[in-house]
């Protein structure tokens, strides 16, 4: 009866892991979020598209036939994590050419980005950050990554803030370095035109309550993945950032502001698994705010 037991339980662990490898990690779709945000002065709607965590490999046409295939919006904003191997760098510059904004398109880079993605032991993550042993690195291609890019005509956000007029709408927008990796720059941080709508841009979400502290209605992030792997009831078992594993990844509101956190396209090419947790591209549907002032409201949700 017992022998009987562990086989079963041992064959589900293994469909479980033979469908994360080959059909969930590659089930990519489209999730739509609309929210009331944007002032009574400027535009009816601000059509936005959240892409982050692509790890592209040399060899990803699928996950290319999907960017190409995903809706031309007002602004393409890639919060990090192009890469999951230096060589990529012209697959991913390529795959992202027919996803760039109508209006603007912008990027800060993760650290996959700078550094050579190495093997990991999954188990490390259960491990805090401030006990984990430091490993060696090798810098990678993120040099070449943002300058071909930039040619494209993408904007190269990291620790940047700047302001834009897009089609009516004033914007100040701030672009932080990863702050996984201590990158950030939160000197830039404080609002220096608090009249004009603020977005934030960032790879890890761990810099967002100091973002919406300072007044930026949007910020949008990604990094944990949502996770990767998720359990029923339990949620995501890991997130690798310092905040709290319910705000793992969707739209969360801290304060007067709104986070969106990606989930990301793809993984690691050393834990090509998702589990519970598939791989999103974000169609950010903003909106003029209620005439009464009322709060944001970030509840309309739908895949496709």
């Amino acid at each position: 009866m017992l022998i009987g037991i562990l086989i079963g339980v041992a064959a589900l662990a293994a469909a479980c892991v033979l469908y994360g490898i080959f059909v969930e990690r590659r089930r990519y779709r489209l999730v739509r979020r609309g929210m009331a945000i944007l002032p009574a002065d400027g535009p009816e709607t601000l059509t936005i598209l959240h892409l982050s965590d692509l790890h592209f490999v040399r060899d990803d046409r699928r996950k290319a036939a999907f960017v190409a295939s995903l809706p031309v919006c007002d602004v393409t904003v890639v919060t990090g994590d192009f890469l999951a191997e230096p060589e990529a760098v012209e697959t991913v510059v390529t795959a992202v050419r027919a996803a760039r904004g109508r209006l603007a398109s912008w990027f800060v880079l993760g650290s996959n980005d700078y550094f050579n993605p190495r093997p990991l032991n999954p188990m490390r993550y259960f491990i805090p950050r401030s006990r984990r042993r430091g490993r060696p690195v090798r810098r990678g291609r993120g040099g070449e990554l943002r300058a071909l890019l930039a040619s494209e005509g993408w904007r190269d956000l990291t620790n940047v803030r700047e302001q834009r007029d897009l089609d009516g709408l004033a914007v100040e927008v701030l672009g932080l370095d990863d702050a996984h990796i201590s990158r950030q720059d939160l000197r830039l941080a404080p609002r220096s035109a608090p009249d004009r709508f603020g977005i934030a841009v960032m790879h890890s979400p761990d810099a967002a309550p100091e973002v919406a502290a300072c007044g930026y209605r949007l910020a949008v992030a990604g990094h944990t993945h949502g996770g990767q792997v998720r359990l029923p009831i339990v949620g995501a078992l890991v997130t690798n950032s310092h905040l709290p594993r319910r705000l793992v990844s969707g739209l969360i509101r801290i304060g007067d502001s709104l986070l969106h956190v990606s989930p990301g396209l793809g993984t690691s090419k050393y834990a090509p698994f998702r589990f519970l947790c598939p791989p999103e591209a974000t169609l950010l549907e903003l909106r003029r705010a209620s005439a009464d002032g009322g709060p944001a409201s970030p509840n309309d949700q739908s895949g496709d």
